[in-house]
């Protein structure tokens, strides 16, 4: 998962960041771009390079792995112990 960002917790911001990601046949993120924006910038941020490391299972096609594009929605939310 995301790594909150120490900024947004200290300031209690939370919010959903959607970003989407474009997974080669190897389930490779080869491009990630922000698709809806959270209204803080640090999260924004946090949540694309996350999701650059992450690896996906390839969609299929007639049983063999092709790339696709994936929508990702990332919420970040604090809890009652992060306050």
């Amino acid at each position: 998962p995301p790594v909150y960002p120490r900024s947004a917790r200290e300031a209690q911001q939370e919010g959903v960041v959607r970003i989407i990601v474009n997974v080669n046949e190897d389930g490779e993120a080869i491009d990630v771009k922000l698709k809806l924006a959270s209204a803080f910038e640090a999260l924004d941020h946090a949540a694309l390079e996350a999701v650059k490391k992450w690896r996906f299972k390839p969609a299929t096609l007639l049983g063999h792995p092709v790339g696709s594009l994936v929508e990702v929605p990332i919420r970040f939310k604090l809890d009652s112990r992060s306050r």
